[in-house]
């Protein structure tokens, strides 16, 4: 086995616990990764500044690291924020995508900076601002703000009904753009060929490292590309039946228990080469 030089993560429910915390083990193993000059890229749907905030704690703005936002639309320096790649919807499948969303009553976020222009009052925005710290905001012209250009569009709303949108807007747009659901209750439509596993080849090639020197474990449809892009691809134990079906490998142990930092310890630290299910 080639020795892992790049470990990618998500955020929330791999990296993070339930309670949006990272345990001093998992901060410990990811410490000693940093000292042995192994590089640890966050990569996740949210923005820079809510991104940053883990970057910080785990001290990545001083070691030359990459942080990956928006689900791969854009590539930021930690320690400055400045941007080095980032990809924006092209307008006609984004309208389109829009107004087939609205039409069918649901609504639709854009982010940018540190806010999330939402186009109609939502269930989920409690859960949102929880999550993220992001505050919300409805603009008087949501639908010029996508016209003009976004890095994506969420839709937030029941999984079951989500599932019948994505049908729909595959039909109508699929071609055009990239789908998926970052979370059950989280439809995601970004820019074509625009995914965490496209920024993560971005990412290893400015550090200089090839593909299979590459780790790379989240939990969710959003994580798909990078986890099989990389040439160690790992799934959460709690994570999507899907996800795990794409991964190499699948954590012992969830989130909540230190599932990150235990295999980071077995398979990086420790160099255990029998890591490949068959």
């Amino acid at each position: 086995m080639t020795p892992i030089r790049l470990i990618a993560l998500d955020l929330d429910d791999t990296l993070l616990r339930t309670d949006l915390s990272i345990s001093f083990r998992t901060r410990k193993a990811i410490k000693r990764c940093l000292a042995a000059g192994i590089n640890i890229v966050l990569a996740s749907g949210r923005v820079y500044k809510s991104v940053y905030h883990y970057a910080k704690i785990l001290s990545l703005q001083k070691n030359n690291s990459y942080l990956i936002c928006g689900n791969g639309s854009i590539i930021q320096e930690a320690a400055t924020g400045k941007i080095v790649y980032q990809a924006t919807l092209p307008p006609k499948p984004a309208l389109a995508a829009f107004d087939l969303a609205d039409a069918e009553g649901f609504a639709v976020q854009i982010y940018e900076g540190d806010l999330a222009y939402v186009s109609r009052n939502n269930e989920f925005a409690v859960y949102e601002k929880k999550l993220t710290g992001m505050h919300q905001t409805i603009p008087d012209n949501f639908r010029e703000m996508v016209s003009s250009g976004c890095h994506k569009l969420v839709i937030p709303g029941d999984p079951m009904l989500l599932r019948q949108l994505e049908v729909i807007l595959r039909n109508f747009v699929g071609d055009e753009v990239t789908i998926f659901t970052s979370k059950p209750y989280y439809l995601e439509i970004l820019p074509p060929e625009t995914d965490k596993g496209t920024a993560l080849a971005k990412v290893a090639a400015l550090l200089g490292i090839e593909q299979d020197a590459v780790m790379a474990a989240g939990d969710s449809m959003n994580d798909e590309a990078m986890i099989r892009w990389a040439g160690l691809g790992i799934a959460m134990r709690n994570g999507d039946e899907r996800i795990k079906k794409a991964a190499k490998l699948v954590t012992e142990k969830s989130n909540d228990e230190d599932g990150i930092a235990r295999v980071i310890e077995q398979y990086v630290l420790n160099g255990n080469p029998h890591i490949f299910k068959e």
